[in-house]
């Protein structure tokens, strides 16, 4: 019913991720569709706002209607103090639709419409998908975090957990954070000029 893209990207540059390692141990950037493997060989985790791509649909001839789409948080800590990796240098953009943003910083964080895109209920069924997108962001804490679907359709209704492969999504905040990006045409990590590091 629901299909999950932990690591979708709104473009190449707005996708940073925190890892526990010297620039010289980390590879290059992967392209979109490696970055799964990529962050989960070196441990890292998404940093300052993770994007999800939330696939929904119905399993049968029925129509399920999408009630309401909660955040649940299952630990916050202070920001990891790991050295923070650009996806890419130069991008622009892109516009989503069914768009909701997250801040995981709230006491308690929910899920809002973006960029004028209204809020649940929506419907769905089995020839007539529907994708989410949700852009939860991070600044002062580490969140590990899962988000859980309500829905019903005739007599019937429930609840989806949403996370990443059975494990809680993971999102940091970042700044301050030491900072690299890797160029086109550069063989090595280099420090970002442009994110100077804040003492705290």
């Amino acid at each position: 019913m629901v299909a999950v893209n932990a690591y979708a990207w709104e473009d190449q540059c707005s996708q940073h991720y925190l890892v526990d390692r010297a620039p010289e141990q980390v590879p290059p950037p992967p392209s979109e569709p490696d970055a799964r493997g990529w962050v989960s060989a070196l441990g890292g985790v998404a940093a300052g706002q993770q994007m999800l791509a939330l696939t929904v649909q119905g399993a049968g001839k029925d129509t399920v209607v999408l009630e309401e789409l909660h955040v649940r948080v299952v630990e916050k800590s202070a920001p990891l103090d790991w050295n923070d990796f650009a996806m890419g240098v130069g991008c622009g953009g892109d516009v989503r639709t069914a768009a909701f943003g997250v801040d995981l910083d709230d006491g308690r964080p929910a899920t809002s419409p973006r960029a004028g895109q209204r809020d649940f209920p929506y419907k769905v069924s089995e020839t007539d998908p529907e994708v989410f997108y949700v852009f939860a962001d991070a600044r002062t804490h580490n969140v590990s975090w899962y988000l859980e679907l309500e829905w019903s359709s005739g007599s019937r209704e429930g609840t989806v957990r949403i996370d990443d492969d059975g494990r809680p999504f993971r999102t940091s905040g970042h700044v301050g954070r030491p900072a690299y990006t890797y160029p086109l045409g550069d063989s090595a990590w280099g420090r970002d000029e442009y994110q100077p590091d804040i003492p705290g």
